[in-house]
This record gives structure tokens, C-alpha cells and sequence, in this order.
């Protein structure tokens, strides 16, 4: 290869480099381009065109007062389906393995029906102030569901 066929290949190899350096360098973000408040009012017009169902319970909370350490006692959440579509709890999950929760699998609860979530807790080995969770899965907009139980529980004697 002689000079000028050298020059030319390496102005050509600056030149893609540069372009391909630019092109690829662009320092805009699209998902920063979305402001907050077109995600806001998408969010209220969906909430706002009611066709997603909606959770609504008798309690979130219960209290089992005082039981004694090795009780299983159980507790019944009452829930509604207030949305205008069909409801689904696709999974409820317990924040330990003493606290067991049954719920309608898989099963649609149509709008204006209800259905219940019980949930067993086992006291065994548990002394004192308990508390403990069962998270929803749902597909409701805001997707989760939290139930709460507590108790105090007396230790054995030994």
C-alpha cells in the first residue's frame, strides 16, 4: 500500500470512529423525557375508568388479645370486590411459616362478590408480642394487599 492509500484509510477509520462515537454517545435518556405529571394523570384515568377491579375488606388488622404459647387460633378477613371487573388473587403469601393464610386461588371473585382470607397462626415457640403479615397479590392497581395479626402470647410453664 502506498502513503496516500494509507491516509485515506486511516481519515476513513477517524471518521467512522467519530460517527459511530457520536451516534452511540447520545446522552438522552427517554425514560426521563416522561414527566410526572403525564404519569399521574395516566394512573387517574385509570383508576378514574373503573374497569379494574377492587379490593375492599371488612378489617385489615386483627388482634388476638392474649393466647397461650402452642394455641392455633385462626381469624377470617371478609373481602369485597368493589371494581367492575373480575378479581384474582394470584398468590398470599405469610411473613413466617406460623402464620398460614387460605384464600380463592386462582379464582375470580366478579364484581359485587365476596369471599374470604382466612389465616391460621401458630403460636408454638412464638413467646410474647407477635406480630405478623400476609401479603396479597392481586390484580388491582395497586397490585398488593397487606393483612396484619397480632397477639400476645403467654409462654409455658415449665
Amino acid at each position: 500500500m502506498n502513503n496516500k492509500n494509507i491516509k485515506l484509510s486511516f481519515t476513513a477509520f477517524l471518521i467512522a470512529f467519530f460517527l459511530a462515537f457520536f451516534l452511540t454517545s447520545c446522552k438522552s435518556d427517554p425514560s426521563k423525557k416522561i414527566k410526572s405529571e403525564n404519569l399521574k394523570s395516566t394512573m387517574e384515568r385509570i383508576s378514574n375508568s373503573n374497569t379494574l377491579p377492587e379490593i375492599e375488606f371488612d378489617k385489615s388488622n386483627h388482634d388476638f388479645k392474649e393466647i397461650s404459647e402452642g394455641d392455633i387460633v385462626e381469624t377470617a378477613f371478609i373481602f369485597t370486590n368493589v371494581g367492575s371487573s373480575d378479581l384474582i388473587i394470584s398468590s398470599a403469601s405469610g411473613s413466617c411459616g406460623c402464620t398460614v393464610p387460605e384464600y380463592p386461588k386462582d379464582q375470580p371473585i366478579k364484581p359485587g362478590e365476596t369471599g374470604v382470607i382466612k389465616v391460621k397462626f401458630d403460636s408454638s415457640n412464638k413467646p410474647g408480642l407477635q406480630r405478623k403479615t400476609v401479603t396479597l397479590t392481586t390484580n388491582t392497581l395497586q397490585g398488593k394487599q397487606v393483612l396484619n395479626i397480632k397477639a400476645i402470647v403467654t409462654p409455658k410453664s415449665n
